[in-house]
């Protein structure tokens, strides 16, 4: 399953060689979303494995980027309690700009201009707020 997620770099950590054969790099990003005139921030770390850890050295933090990745999953049994455990990554394949820093900017103003908790205009005759999620 390949899904993609845009949003603005804030960190990025070195590579790290897990065993001889497998190497990972984590990177964070910060991902903004509006939903019913409020800014919801979220953050999500993403790794790049094997030979893809150098696609992150394109990139600077502060950049928004599009990226695409894949969601892997493993499950272990933990040997301290017996129980089965399971991992989630979301193992990241490809990345591009979107706009770098201009871009975060841009949106950080428009963001200002809306203001933070402002209602949506009513658009219509109708007089009543549908505050309704869905």
């Amino acid at each position: 399953m390949s899904l993609e997620v845009t949003g603005k770099l804030i960190v990025k950590c070195d590579a790290q060689q897990v065993s001889e054969k497998f190497k990972k790099r984590e990177f964070v990003l910060e991902l903004s979303e509006e939903i019913n005139g409020n800014i919801y921030t979220n953050f999500a770390k993403l790794q790049l494995v094997q030979n893809k850890c150098d696609i992150l050295d394109r990139y600077n933090v502060g950049d928004v980027i599009k990226a695409a990745f894949n969601i892997k999953g493993n499950s272990y049994v933990d040997k301290k309690d017996g129980q089965t455990k399971y991992i989630t990554n979301l193992d990241c394949w490809r990345m591009e700009s979107v706009g770098g820093q201009q871009q975060a900017a841009s949106v950080a103003s428009q963001q200002q201009e809306q203001g933070f908790g402002t209602p949506p205009p009513i658009v219509g005759g109708s007089n009543t707020i549908d505050d309704l999620p869905f």
